[in-house]
């Protein structure tokens, strides 16, 4: 057995290194999708721009693009322990992001805009050239239309949310044991939720089969989407704008290293994507997943992809992470990232509450569990052996990097479940 595997199966907190990781040089271009498509992207996002004002308001001061603060959190670092990481370290905010508070308002609301553009160009409602704030007056025409979507974390609140802003038909497959404030919010906004005993694999699955079903129908598919994946892609451009704005280089003697919470793998392989080809070898990517649903890092290394599933190493998929609480890894993402994430880390459940007081203690900044997870890779960076090795090959010779934590989700919590959270102990 190999080392990664017993720590896997005995569910223990712990790192796997990417040994096929390429320079972006040997990658760029050879992959499905690439800057060309991601340009495409972001021109249609602000195509939508205006129609996103029309429907929500508090987007115009962004003037309709949905984008988060980059914020320095410099005395959370502090808070942390000794011997943190060199360099300044910051919170992306797509936890605040508005419309759907987290990172899937920028995959899921683009896969809906695109969806939405095809139909309206089909049906001669609109040309490449309009104003698609007009959009906002076809409600009727897309009322005869459904969205559909199987999740369990936030992807549902970002398709129900903008699916029937629009006038869909939304509907949401998620399992039984989905947080009840994201079912009642999602029901407040005139989403249909369908329950469903088992976990999130099968919520996909039964979505996919009455979606399929239905010729006026459209499911949006977390484990295969490429739009999805284009959409948390354009976070690498917007991303530059704000470290251009701040002030921040990132270049061989300034390198980026960024932690984000893995879930099916959409929203990190989307994002690294966008940052990859921006940056290319001077920005280092690292997911962060549950010990108890760590699906990405066994299928990367077990080079098995989504033929393989956390329950045939004996966990439970469960966690109180409950974007993360995903069995099998997205086929599109592991194929994507395979050559270009740097390496994985797990966490166990007790610790996630651990970071959320941290952050909003000395930050005063709310963040859910399943963001946290990521504080656990920019940590364990200098604990956990080869990823102290990896951090020494890049900020040995002088080099000043800069960390960044992509908070995932969580401004749209009720102040009881912030409280609640809070105040959650869990013993390790």
């Amino acid at each position: 057995m190999q080392d990664w595997e017993k720590d896997i199966r005995e569910a223990k907190e712990s790192y796997w290194e990417n040994p096929d990781r390429k320079s972006f040089d040997e990658v760029e271009g050879k992959q499905r999708l690439g800057k060309q498509e991601i340009r495409e992207a972001s021109e249609r996002l602000e195509r939508f721009a205006p129609l996103i004002m029309r429907l929500f308001p508090e987007t115009s001061e962004n003037n309709g693009l949905i984008e988060s603060p980059l914020l320095c959190i410099n005395e959370t670092k502090e808070a942390l322990g000794e011997n943190m990481p060199k360099g300044d370290l910051y919170l992306k905010c797509d936890s605040h992001l508005a419309i759907a508070g987290s990172v899937k308002a920028r995959g899921g609301i683009y896969e809906v805009l695109k969806h939405t553009e095809d139909l309206a160009l089909d049906a001669g409602i609109i040309t490449i050239s309009d104003d698609y704030g007009k959009l906002a007056d076809y409600r009727d025409f897309f009322s005869g239309y459904k969205i559909q979507v199987g999740s369990t974390g936030n992807l549902r609140m970002s398709i129900g949310i903008m699916s029937a802003a629009l006038g869909y038909h939304a509907i949401v497959h998620m399992s039984k044991d989905a947080k009840e404030w994201k079912k009642e919010l999602l029901r407040s906004n005139g989403v249909e939720v369908i329950e469903y005993e088992t976990d999130y694999c099968k919520a996909v699955q039964e979505g996919r089969k009455a979606s399929d079903a239905d010729n006026r129908s459209y499911f949006v598919d977390d484990e295969h989407s490429e739009n999805l994946f284009l959409g948390y892609a354009v976070a690498g451009e917007r991303l530059q704008r704000q470290l251009k704005e701040t002030q921040i280089a990132v270049d061989e003697n300034h390198p980026l290293f960024v932690y984000i919470p893995c879930g099916v793998g959409g929203a990190p392989g989307g994002i690294t994507f966008g940052l990859k080809q921006i940056w290319g070898d001077n920005v280092h990517c690292f997911f962060v997943e549950p010990t108890q649903a760590p699906c990405m890092y066994i299928a990367l290394a077990s080079k098995k992809g989504d033929r393989i599933s956390v329950e045939d190493f004996g966990l439970s998929g469960r966690t109180q992470a409950d974007g993360l609480a995903v069995q099998r890894a997205s086929s599109l993402v592991t194929e994507m990232m395979k050559l270009l994430v740097s390496g994985i880390f797990t966490v166990e459940d007790a610790e996630l509450f651990d970071y959320m007081r941290i952050l909003y203690r000395h930050d005063k900044i709310v963040i859910e569990p399943s963001s946290c997870a990521a504080f656990a890779g920019y940590k364990g960076m200098p604990q956990k052996p080869l990823a102290a090795e990896y951090l020494k090959r890049y900020t040995a010779n002088g080099q000043q990097p800069t960390h960044i934590i992509w908070a995932t989700g969580g401004s749209m919590m009720p102040k009881s479940v912030v409280q609640e959270y809070l105040n959650t102990h869990i013993e390790k």
